[in-house]
């Protein structure tokens, strides 16, 4: 196997210029559990650590390696070698990692996979189904630079005109969005799932837990590589079969990535990546009688015009705010955001006081 079919390309060969010397060697991270990674290059897998130095500089997540990244390299032993430098991302996807709505010492960013072309967003349509989650996905996605697809998996579990009308639904919210309709019982579009990976590119699989991610991989690898469970009858959620981050690579060339199940997808400063998406939005924002319009109160809004005379879809104006606020709630810095949450509290505790005084 070559470092091209790797996914290694000419950017990434003028970028290890910069930073190393000629004779330097690369790998690609394929693999990362518990701050232990594995790297593959030309010459073999490798088990992979970083240095302390690494470790005493890093200012956040983002600064170790993640499944996708390209690193300079240095052989220890014939099963080891030590991570120096973790080449600049052309491509990220990261989401927040703990309760969106608490302080940001439980909000860290998770980076979720690097340098990737595809992201491939699953839902399935019996227990998960839901537009808004689409398009968490699809902000996350436009704003590390990563071309977005929905799947559609499990369509074995509905009738035909059931199946129908999620399509026309997908293809309405989202009209310049591929969608894909698969399902690993039959295997029913498979064979177009396949086609559409192509050599030397990368595809990430992100979905809940239990939308079937690992299932569609294994079929595509044409083994069971990877554990699969079932979804819990008692709580309705996928359990965690996939416990971490891995690469594999198909037969007909095409690299994709296997993720641990998201349930709760938090976006992080994604102003850009949402504004991407929003392009509709957007566009009629710029008729709004006030460059700072927040779209929800001012006199003169287009965009809250536009929902009211239903030219606007109604759910996605919502998600859209909602997105919004919680991108910038995450750019605030600690001391806002105490501010922010002292403020709240003063607001529910004078609420809880009117209430008790009204006369019912």
């Amino acid at each position: 196997m070559t470092l091209e079919d790797l996914g290694y390309n000419n950017i990434f060969e003028e970028q290890r210029k910069q930073y190393a010397s000629d004779d330097a060697l690369v790998a690609r991270v394929i693999s990362e559990s518990k701050g232990e990674y594995r790297v593959k290059n030309d010459q073999g897998e490798y088990r992979a650590k970083i240095t302390g130095k690494q470790m005493f500089e890093a200012v956040s997540r983002e600064d170790y390696p993640a499944v996708g990244d390209w690193v300079i390299i240095t052989q220890s032993d014939d099963e080891q070698v030590v991570i120096h430098t973790v080449l600049p991302r052309v491509s990220i996807l990261k989401r927040i990692h703990g309760d969106k709505n608490r302080s940001s010492e439980k909000n860290d960013v998770q980076i979720i996979a690097t340098n990737i072309d595809t992201a491939f967003v699953i839902e399935s349509v019996d227990r998960d189904y839901n537009l808004n989650r689409f398009e968490r996905y699809f902000a996350i996605a436009q704003s590390g630079g990563v071309k977005p697809v929905i799947i559609l998996n499990k369509i074995d579990l509905l009738l035909k005109e059931e199946i129908d009308a999620r399509v026309a639904q997908l293809h309405k919210r989202f009209p310049a969005i591929d969608v894909i309709l698969t399902s690993t019982i039959d295997e029913e579009g498979l064979d177009t799932l396949r086609t559409y990976i192509v050599p030397k590119k990368t595809y990430c699989f992100l979905g809940s837990s239990g939308v079937g991610k690992s299932s569609l991989i294994n079929k595509l690898l044409g083994e069971e590589h990877i554990k699969t469970g079932a979804v819990s009858s008692y709580s309705g959620r996928g359990k965690h079969t996939t416990t971490t981050r891995q690469m594999y690579f198909l037969e007909n060339g095409g690299i994709v990535i296997d993720n641990p199940g998201i349930r709760e997808v938090g976006v992080v400063d994604m102003s850009e990546g949402i504004d991407v998406f929003f392009d509709e939005i957007r566009a009629i924002a710029e008729g709004c009688r006030y460059t700072d319009c927040t779209h929800t109160h001012e006199p003169g809004c287009k965009v809250v015009e536009a929902v009211r005379l239903h030219e606007l879809d109604k759910e996605k104006y919502l998600n859209y705010l909602t997105l919004k606020k919680e991108t910038q709630y995450h750019t605030m810095s600690d001391i806002q955001k105490r501010e922010k949450d002292r403020a709240f509290g003063k607001f529910i505790k004078k609420a809880k006081k009117d209430f008790k005084n009204l006369d019912i």
